[in-house]
């Protein structure tokens, strides 16, 4: 038995599934789309496993404390027990903590990796411009489901622009580096008559 690939005959329409985030230029910092994903979403949630377990167990053995506060032991035994269920809470609580913010960021990371391209793919170009679009469409997004007032809104949207300019702006460098320079870099270059870097 085959695989499941040669098993469905190609309909007439796949090609344009396929071309969903197919643009001329070459894909952002050299990773086509269908491996920067995952590996997005793997490096986002790690990070925030790694912030949430350390806030998570930190807030944990806080509370343990807290709700213990009114029963210290008395023995080294009870002492070696107390400390014993301290460090499996506070555990189990960097564990959960650490899953959820993962979790979060881990699927922010893809969407704001899906807005991007979709910028792109509509624009037809890979450049800064598309980045600053996705970070602030991404932070509205954000600001809409966390339910925030004007005010916080507008702080999230601006700390959006900020990170996506910066961050559109080193994937640009990037790739000038790499030797496929976004049209607005190249027409500096043709602007100022320097031939550019190889």
């Amino acid at each position: 038995m085959g695989s499941l690939q040669e098993q469905v005959l190609p309909q007439e329409d796949d090609g344009t599934l396929s071309a969903v985030f197919d643009n001329k230029n070459p894909p952002r910092l050299g990773t086509d789309v269908g491996i920067r994903l995952p590996l997005s979403a793997i490096a986002a949630f790690a990070s925030g496993l790694a912030l949430g377990a350390s806030h998570g167990s930190t807030k944990a053995s806080f509370r343990f404390r807290a709700e213990n506060a009114h029963r210290f032991p008395t023995s080294p035994t009870g002492w070696y027990q107390y400390h014993k269920s301290k460090n499996y809470t506070s555990m189990i609580g960097g564990l959960k903590e650490g899953t959820k913010l993962g979790m979060k960021v881990g699927i922010g990371a893809v969407a704001f990796c899906i807005f991007e391209e979709t910028v792109d793919h509509a624009r037809g170009n890979r450049d800064f411009l598309s980045t600053v679009t996705a970070g602030l469409s991404f932070s509205g997004v954000y600001s809409l489901l966390a339910r925030h007032d004007v005010y916080t809104a507008a702080r999230t949207a601006k700390v959006g622009l900020k990170l996506s300019l910066a961050y559109g702006l080193l994937q640009d460098v990037f790739a000038s580096f790499r030797g496929s320079r976004p049209q607005y870099i190249q027409f500096m270059f043709n602007v100022l008559g320097k031939p550019g870097f190889p």
